[in-house]
């Protein structure tokens, strides 16, 4: 009798575990629905050791024989912002816990869609998202539904959606916006480094300016996103990443073929075909483009812009491949910055020009390959391209300064072929039970420059060379990134990057001509704390470098006067650092908030115009940065970006210490309405302040502000009518400002002292209709 109730007892105890345990399982896919394979899933729990398993090629994982309790699920995959669920099993139960995994900001993705790239106020429960979703609080992603119904009065605009990026012209619309971000008048790229599909933009050792950056090859309509960061903290980024970067993506597919066509003010003329279709185990995408433009100008523009883009990709984010062919031409008029004096003494208008006969053309012709591979915990990534780029410019600033008969009229000449290329590897592990993941790569660049050339010019008709020269620029680099979650509130960046330059120019003058070679180390730190309450505190730290043209980096003659010149570094060290948060707390709001410095040795710059290196001073940038994102509603959003800055020359010098063109104060906001009753539009302000123009801050610049409207309606599923309006307030503004000396014709001799403005356009209205098949 006692061994039977023994035994029973027993069998009862060792069956009553099996009888409280229960299965767990579920699907893991990424924001655009797509499974996701490779996810490594754990789960633990105060009763249980932790286990792990991998979800397969249809996103699906399982735990069997989990006892009931209280526990949690981890999900990770390289290239993707980590994500905790809770989960509460009873006995004998059957838990499901599908989940979505979000890309982080700096994921390196080859096939992207429209909804590839997210934010995080759109997100039911963000703040289970915000692990590894972010490195830095200035790192960000534009969505493409962002860019929808935002108005673009230009296509460089795409980056004005980065918090703080101002775009502007002084010149013809077939030139190179100038740029504007954290203190830096960038000119027209140098400093932010900017890619699309995989290419860079910028432009070394440029005919117009180091670091030329032309967007006017992008097509708005198929950007899928757009990711951006700031400062000197990022290892796979170098030259001309010392102020910021972004990362233009374009779709691989659309959801149907469309055809855009656009008219306004003017003259402006625009037409947009493209579609998609599938082929050969995956999809083509093709788009043609055609524009004319010719502005309020007194002798109109006549810019004439055709483009094209044919691209083959499959995949899905996890994995793919890509080949791209672009092709893209200009030729323009241009109304460069005019004297205010000028206009004051009824000389010309607003929108006159002193010299009618400058203008220019361009090419961009490119192909492309991009292929990604995931395999479990490790992303393999290897792109290659090659770009032949052309651009022919003439300008006149000080019109009768230098030569009072036939006029100071020169050409730009740059005619150039690039070839690049690089590889990375990101794997995720762990160690000593912390999740680790490292980064590591090479980047490879040759600018094969056989033209660069400074002309004097009258009426585009060549007088005389200034010079001419033929360079080849060769730069490699190494990088490794570790990113370590030390305990669940705490992650740590460490990286380093290694920059190698080799410069040969073949000057007309051998005085001018050689070969140099430089390199640089950079290192870059960070520490991430949280999330804490929907909260993430960010601290980073790092090293960059400001390259200078080859020509500066071998010149021992000024080519206009013939004396002595002296060569310059070609790579300048930069220093970073800033504090932020970035926060979710608040349901449908993504505010990030921070506080950055930087140091240059020195802004050595050199002047296209007049074919020398100017060597620049020591300066010191800080300011402060808030952004703020908000969507109460799914088809209402509001935001909201505000920059302030200071910029410093920091050696002591009697002329001053103000940094000319730096811009202080930047405000973007607006309002944004989606498919209300077959109505969409938004509301945007554009602000930004006053810059000293001298050193010593006795001249500054008028402060612009800029009121833009874009209204749509939906005739039908696949026809749209949309109204853009910009400068609806007809603000009498200055695109760009300047100071300097320039002689009108029967001036005296040395010339005056003035400031230059380039006009914002007046109000305009663009009518566009897209029909979807």
């Amino acid at each position: 009798m006692r061994r039977g109730i023994f035994l029973y007892l027993l069998l009862t105890s060792l069956a009553q575990p099996a009888l409280a345990q229960t299965t767990i399982f579920g699907t893991v896919h990424d924001q655009t629905g797509s499974p996701l394979a490779g996810v490594l899933v754990e789960l633990s729990g105060p009763s249980s050791i932790a286990r792990q398993t991998i979800t397969d090629d249809t996103g699906r994982y399982g735990f069997d024989a989990v006892p009931a309790g209280l526990g949690r699920l981890a999900f990770s995959l390289v290239n993707f912002a980590s994500l905790w669920e809770d989960v509460q099993s009873g006995s004998g139960t059957t838990v499901q816990v599908d989940t979505v995994l979000h890309l982080s900001l700096s994921a390196d993705v080859t096939v992207t869609g429209a909804r590839t790239f997210g934010n995080l106020a759109d997100v039911p429960d963000p703040a289970r998202n915000l692990v590894g979703i972010a490195e830095s609080a200035s790192q960000g992603a534009i969505t493409a539904r962002q860019l929808r119904t935002r108005p673009l009065m230009r296509t460089g605009e795409v980056l004005e959606t980065v918090p703080g990026v101002v775009i502007s012209q002084h010149s013809g619309e077939g030139k190179a916006n100038q740029y504007y971000l954290r203190g830096f008048n960038l000119d027209h790229g140098t400093d932010f480094a900017t890619t699309v599909a995989g290419m860079p933009v910028n432009m070394p050792t440029h005919a117009h300016g180091h670091g030329y950056s032309d967007l006017n090859f992008l097509i708005p309509e198929l950007v899928s996103g757009v990711q951006f960061s700031k400062g000197p903290y990022f290892a796979d980024q170098g030259d001309f990443a010392t102020a910021g970067a972004a990362n233009i993506n374009y779709v691989d597919v659309l959801e149907r073929p469309m055809v855009r066509v656009m008219a306004g003010g003017g003259g402006l003329g625009r037409a947009l075909l493209a579609g998609s279709h599938p082929v050969a185990n995956g999809r083509v995408l093709a788009a043609v483009e055609g524009e004319h433009n010719d502005g309020p100008w007194m002798r109109r523009d006549d810019f004439r812009k055709f483009n094209g883009l044919i691209r083959h990709t499959r995949g899905d984010s996890l994995g793919g491949l890509s080949i791209a062919g672009m092709g893209y031409q200009a030729r323009w008029n241009s109304t460069d910055q005019i004297p205010r004096r000028a206009i004051d003494d009824g000389i010309i208008g607003r929108f006159g020009s002193l010299d009618t006969t400058d203008g220019g053309d361009s090419y961009r012709y490119s192909g492309s390959l991009e292929w990604q591979r995931t395999r479990h915990n490790t992303v393999t990534r290897a792109s290659a391209y090659g770009i032949a780029d052309n651009l022919n410019l003439f300008s006149n600033f000080t019109y009768f300064l230098d030569d009072p008969v036939r006029g100071d009229q020169f050409q730009q000449a740059d005619h150039r072929f690039i070839t690049g290329g690089r590889v990375s590897q990101r794997r995720l592990t762990r160690w000593h039970g912390r999740s680790v993941q490292s980064t590591y790569g090479v980047q490879v660049r040759n600018d094969g420059i056989p033209v660069v050339g400074l002309y004097h010019t009258e009426r585009r008709q060549r007088l005389a060379t200034v010079r001419r020269d033929g360079v080849l620029q060769t730069s490699a680099a190494g990088y490794g990134q570790n990113e370590m979650a030390w305990t669940p509130w705490l992650r740590t960046l460490a990286g380093a990057r290694v920059d190698g330059y080799r410069f040969r120019v073949d000057a007309d003058d051998p005085a001018n001509a050689g070969l140099r070679r430089a390199s640089v180390v950079s290192p870059k730190g960070g520490i991430v704390l949280g999330p804490f309450h929907g909260t993430e505190i960010y601290a980073n730290a790092g090293t960059g470098f400001h390259s200078n043209d080859a020509r500066g980096a071998t010149i021992t003659r000024d080519p206009r006067t013939g004396d002595a010149a002296d060569r310059v570094t070609p790579l300048v060290r930069a220093a970073g650092a800033e504090i932020g948060v970035r926060t979710v707390a608040v349901p449908h709001l993504q505010t990030t908030a921070t506080l950055w410095r930087l140091d240059l040795a020195s802004e050595l710059v050199f002047a296209g115009d007049a074919g020398t290196t100017e060597v620049g001073r020591p300066s010191r940038r800080h300011g402060i940065e808030l952004a703020n994102y908000y969507s109460p509603w799914q088809r209402m959003t509001f935001d909201a970006d505000l920059s302030w800055s200071d910029a410093r020359f920091t050696d002591l010098n009697p002329t001053g210490n103000r940094i000319p063109g730096s811009v202080g104060s930047v405000i973007a906001a607006g309002v944004t309405v989606e498919d209300v009753r077959r109505v969409s539009g938004s509301v945007r302000l554009r602000y930004f302040g006053g810059r000293p123009l001298v050193e010593d801050g006795s001249v500054t610049s008028r402060p612009t502000t800029m009121i833009n409207v874009d209204g749509g309606y939906a005739l039908s599923p696949r026809l749209r009518v949309s109204v853009d309006v910009f400068n609806a307030l007809d603000a009498r503004a200055s695109d760009i400002d300047y100071f300097y000396v320039s002689r009108l014709s029967g001036e005296p001799e040395g010339g005056t002292a003035d400031e230059h403005l380039h006009p914002a356009l007046p109000r305009s209205v663009r009518i566009s209709l897209t029909a979807s098949f």
